[in-house]
């Protein structure tokens, strides 16, 4: 299927357009500590949807589940960025809902390229 025509690709096109110019606002001294590592976890899953999609069968599962691996740390750096006090409660919940989002997303490509098998996503 073309990544026109799956809505993660779009959905994430639009968590990065909202998340990286958001991250370049957080203290300078974390640049190239934890916003460094939230914005390439972030591009990071994008690569790896890319690549998923470009590949079949076992291959895909498996570059799927790396990009689940990529989302989590998302979600890590994400949450420690709003207890730091980095985003405010309403962007982490908006954050939150597009990964959400994202999320049940990847795990229904997962189910589909995995037929039988639950997605542990």
């Amino acid at each position: 299927m073309s990544e026109e025509k799956m809505i993660i690709f779009t959905r994430t096109y639009d968590f990065l357009t909202w998340l990286l110019p958001l991250s370049e606002k957080f203290p300078r001294s974390q640049r190239f500590v934890v916003t460094q590592r939230l914005q390439q976890a972030a591009l990071d899953f994008q690569e790896t949807i890319i690549e998923a999609n470009a590949l079949r069968g076992a291959l895909r599962a498996q570059k799927l589940r790396v990009a689940d691996t990529e989302l989590r740390k998302v979600r890590l750096y994400l949450r420690l960025c709003e207890k730091w006090k980095w985003v405010s409660s309403g962007q982490y919940r908006h954050a939150s809902q597009m990964l959400v989002e994202i999320g049940k997303l990847l795990g229904g490509w997962l189910k589909t390229v995995t037929p039988g098998a639950q997605a542990s996503l």
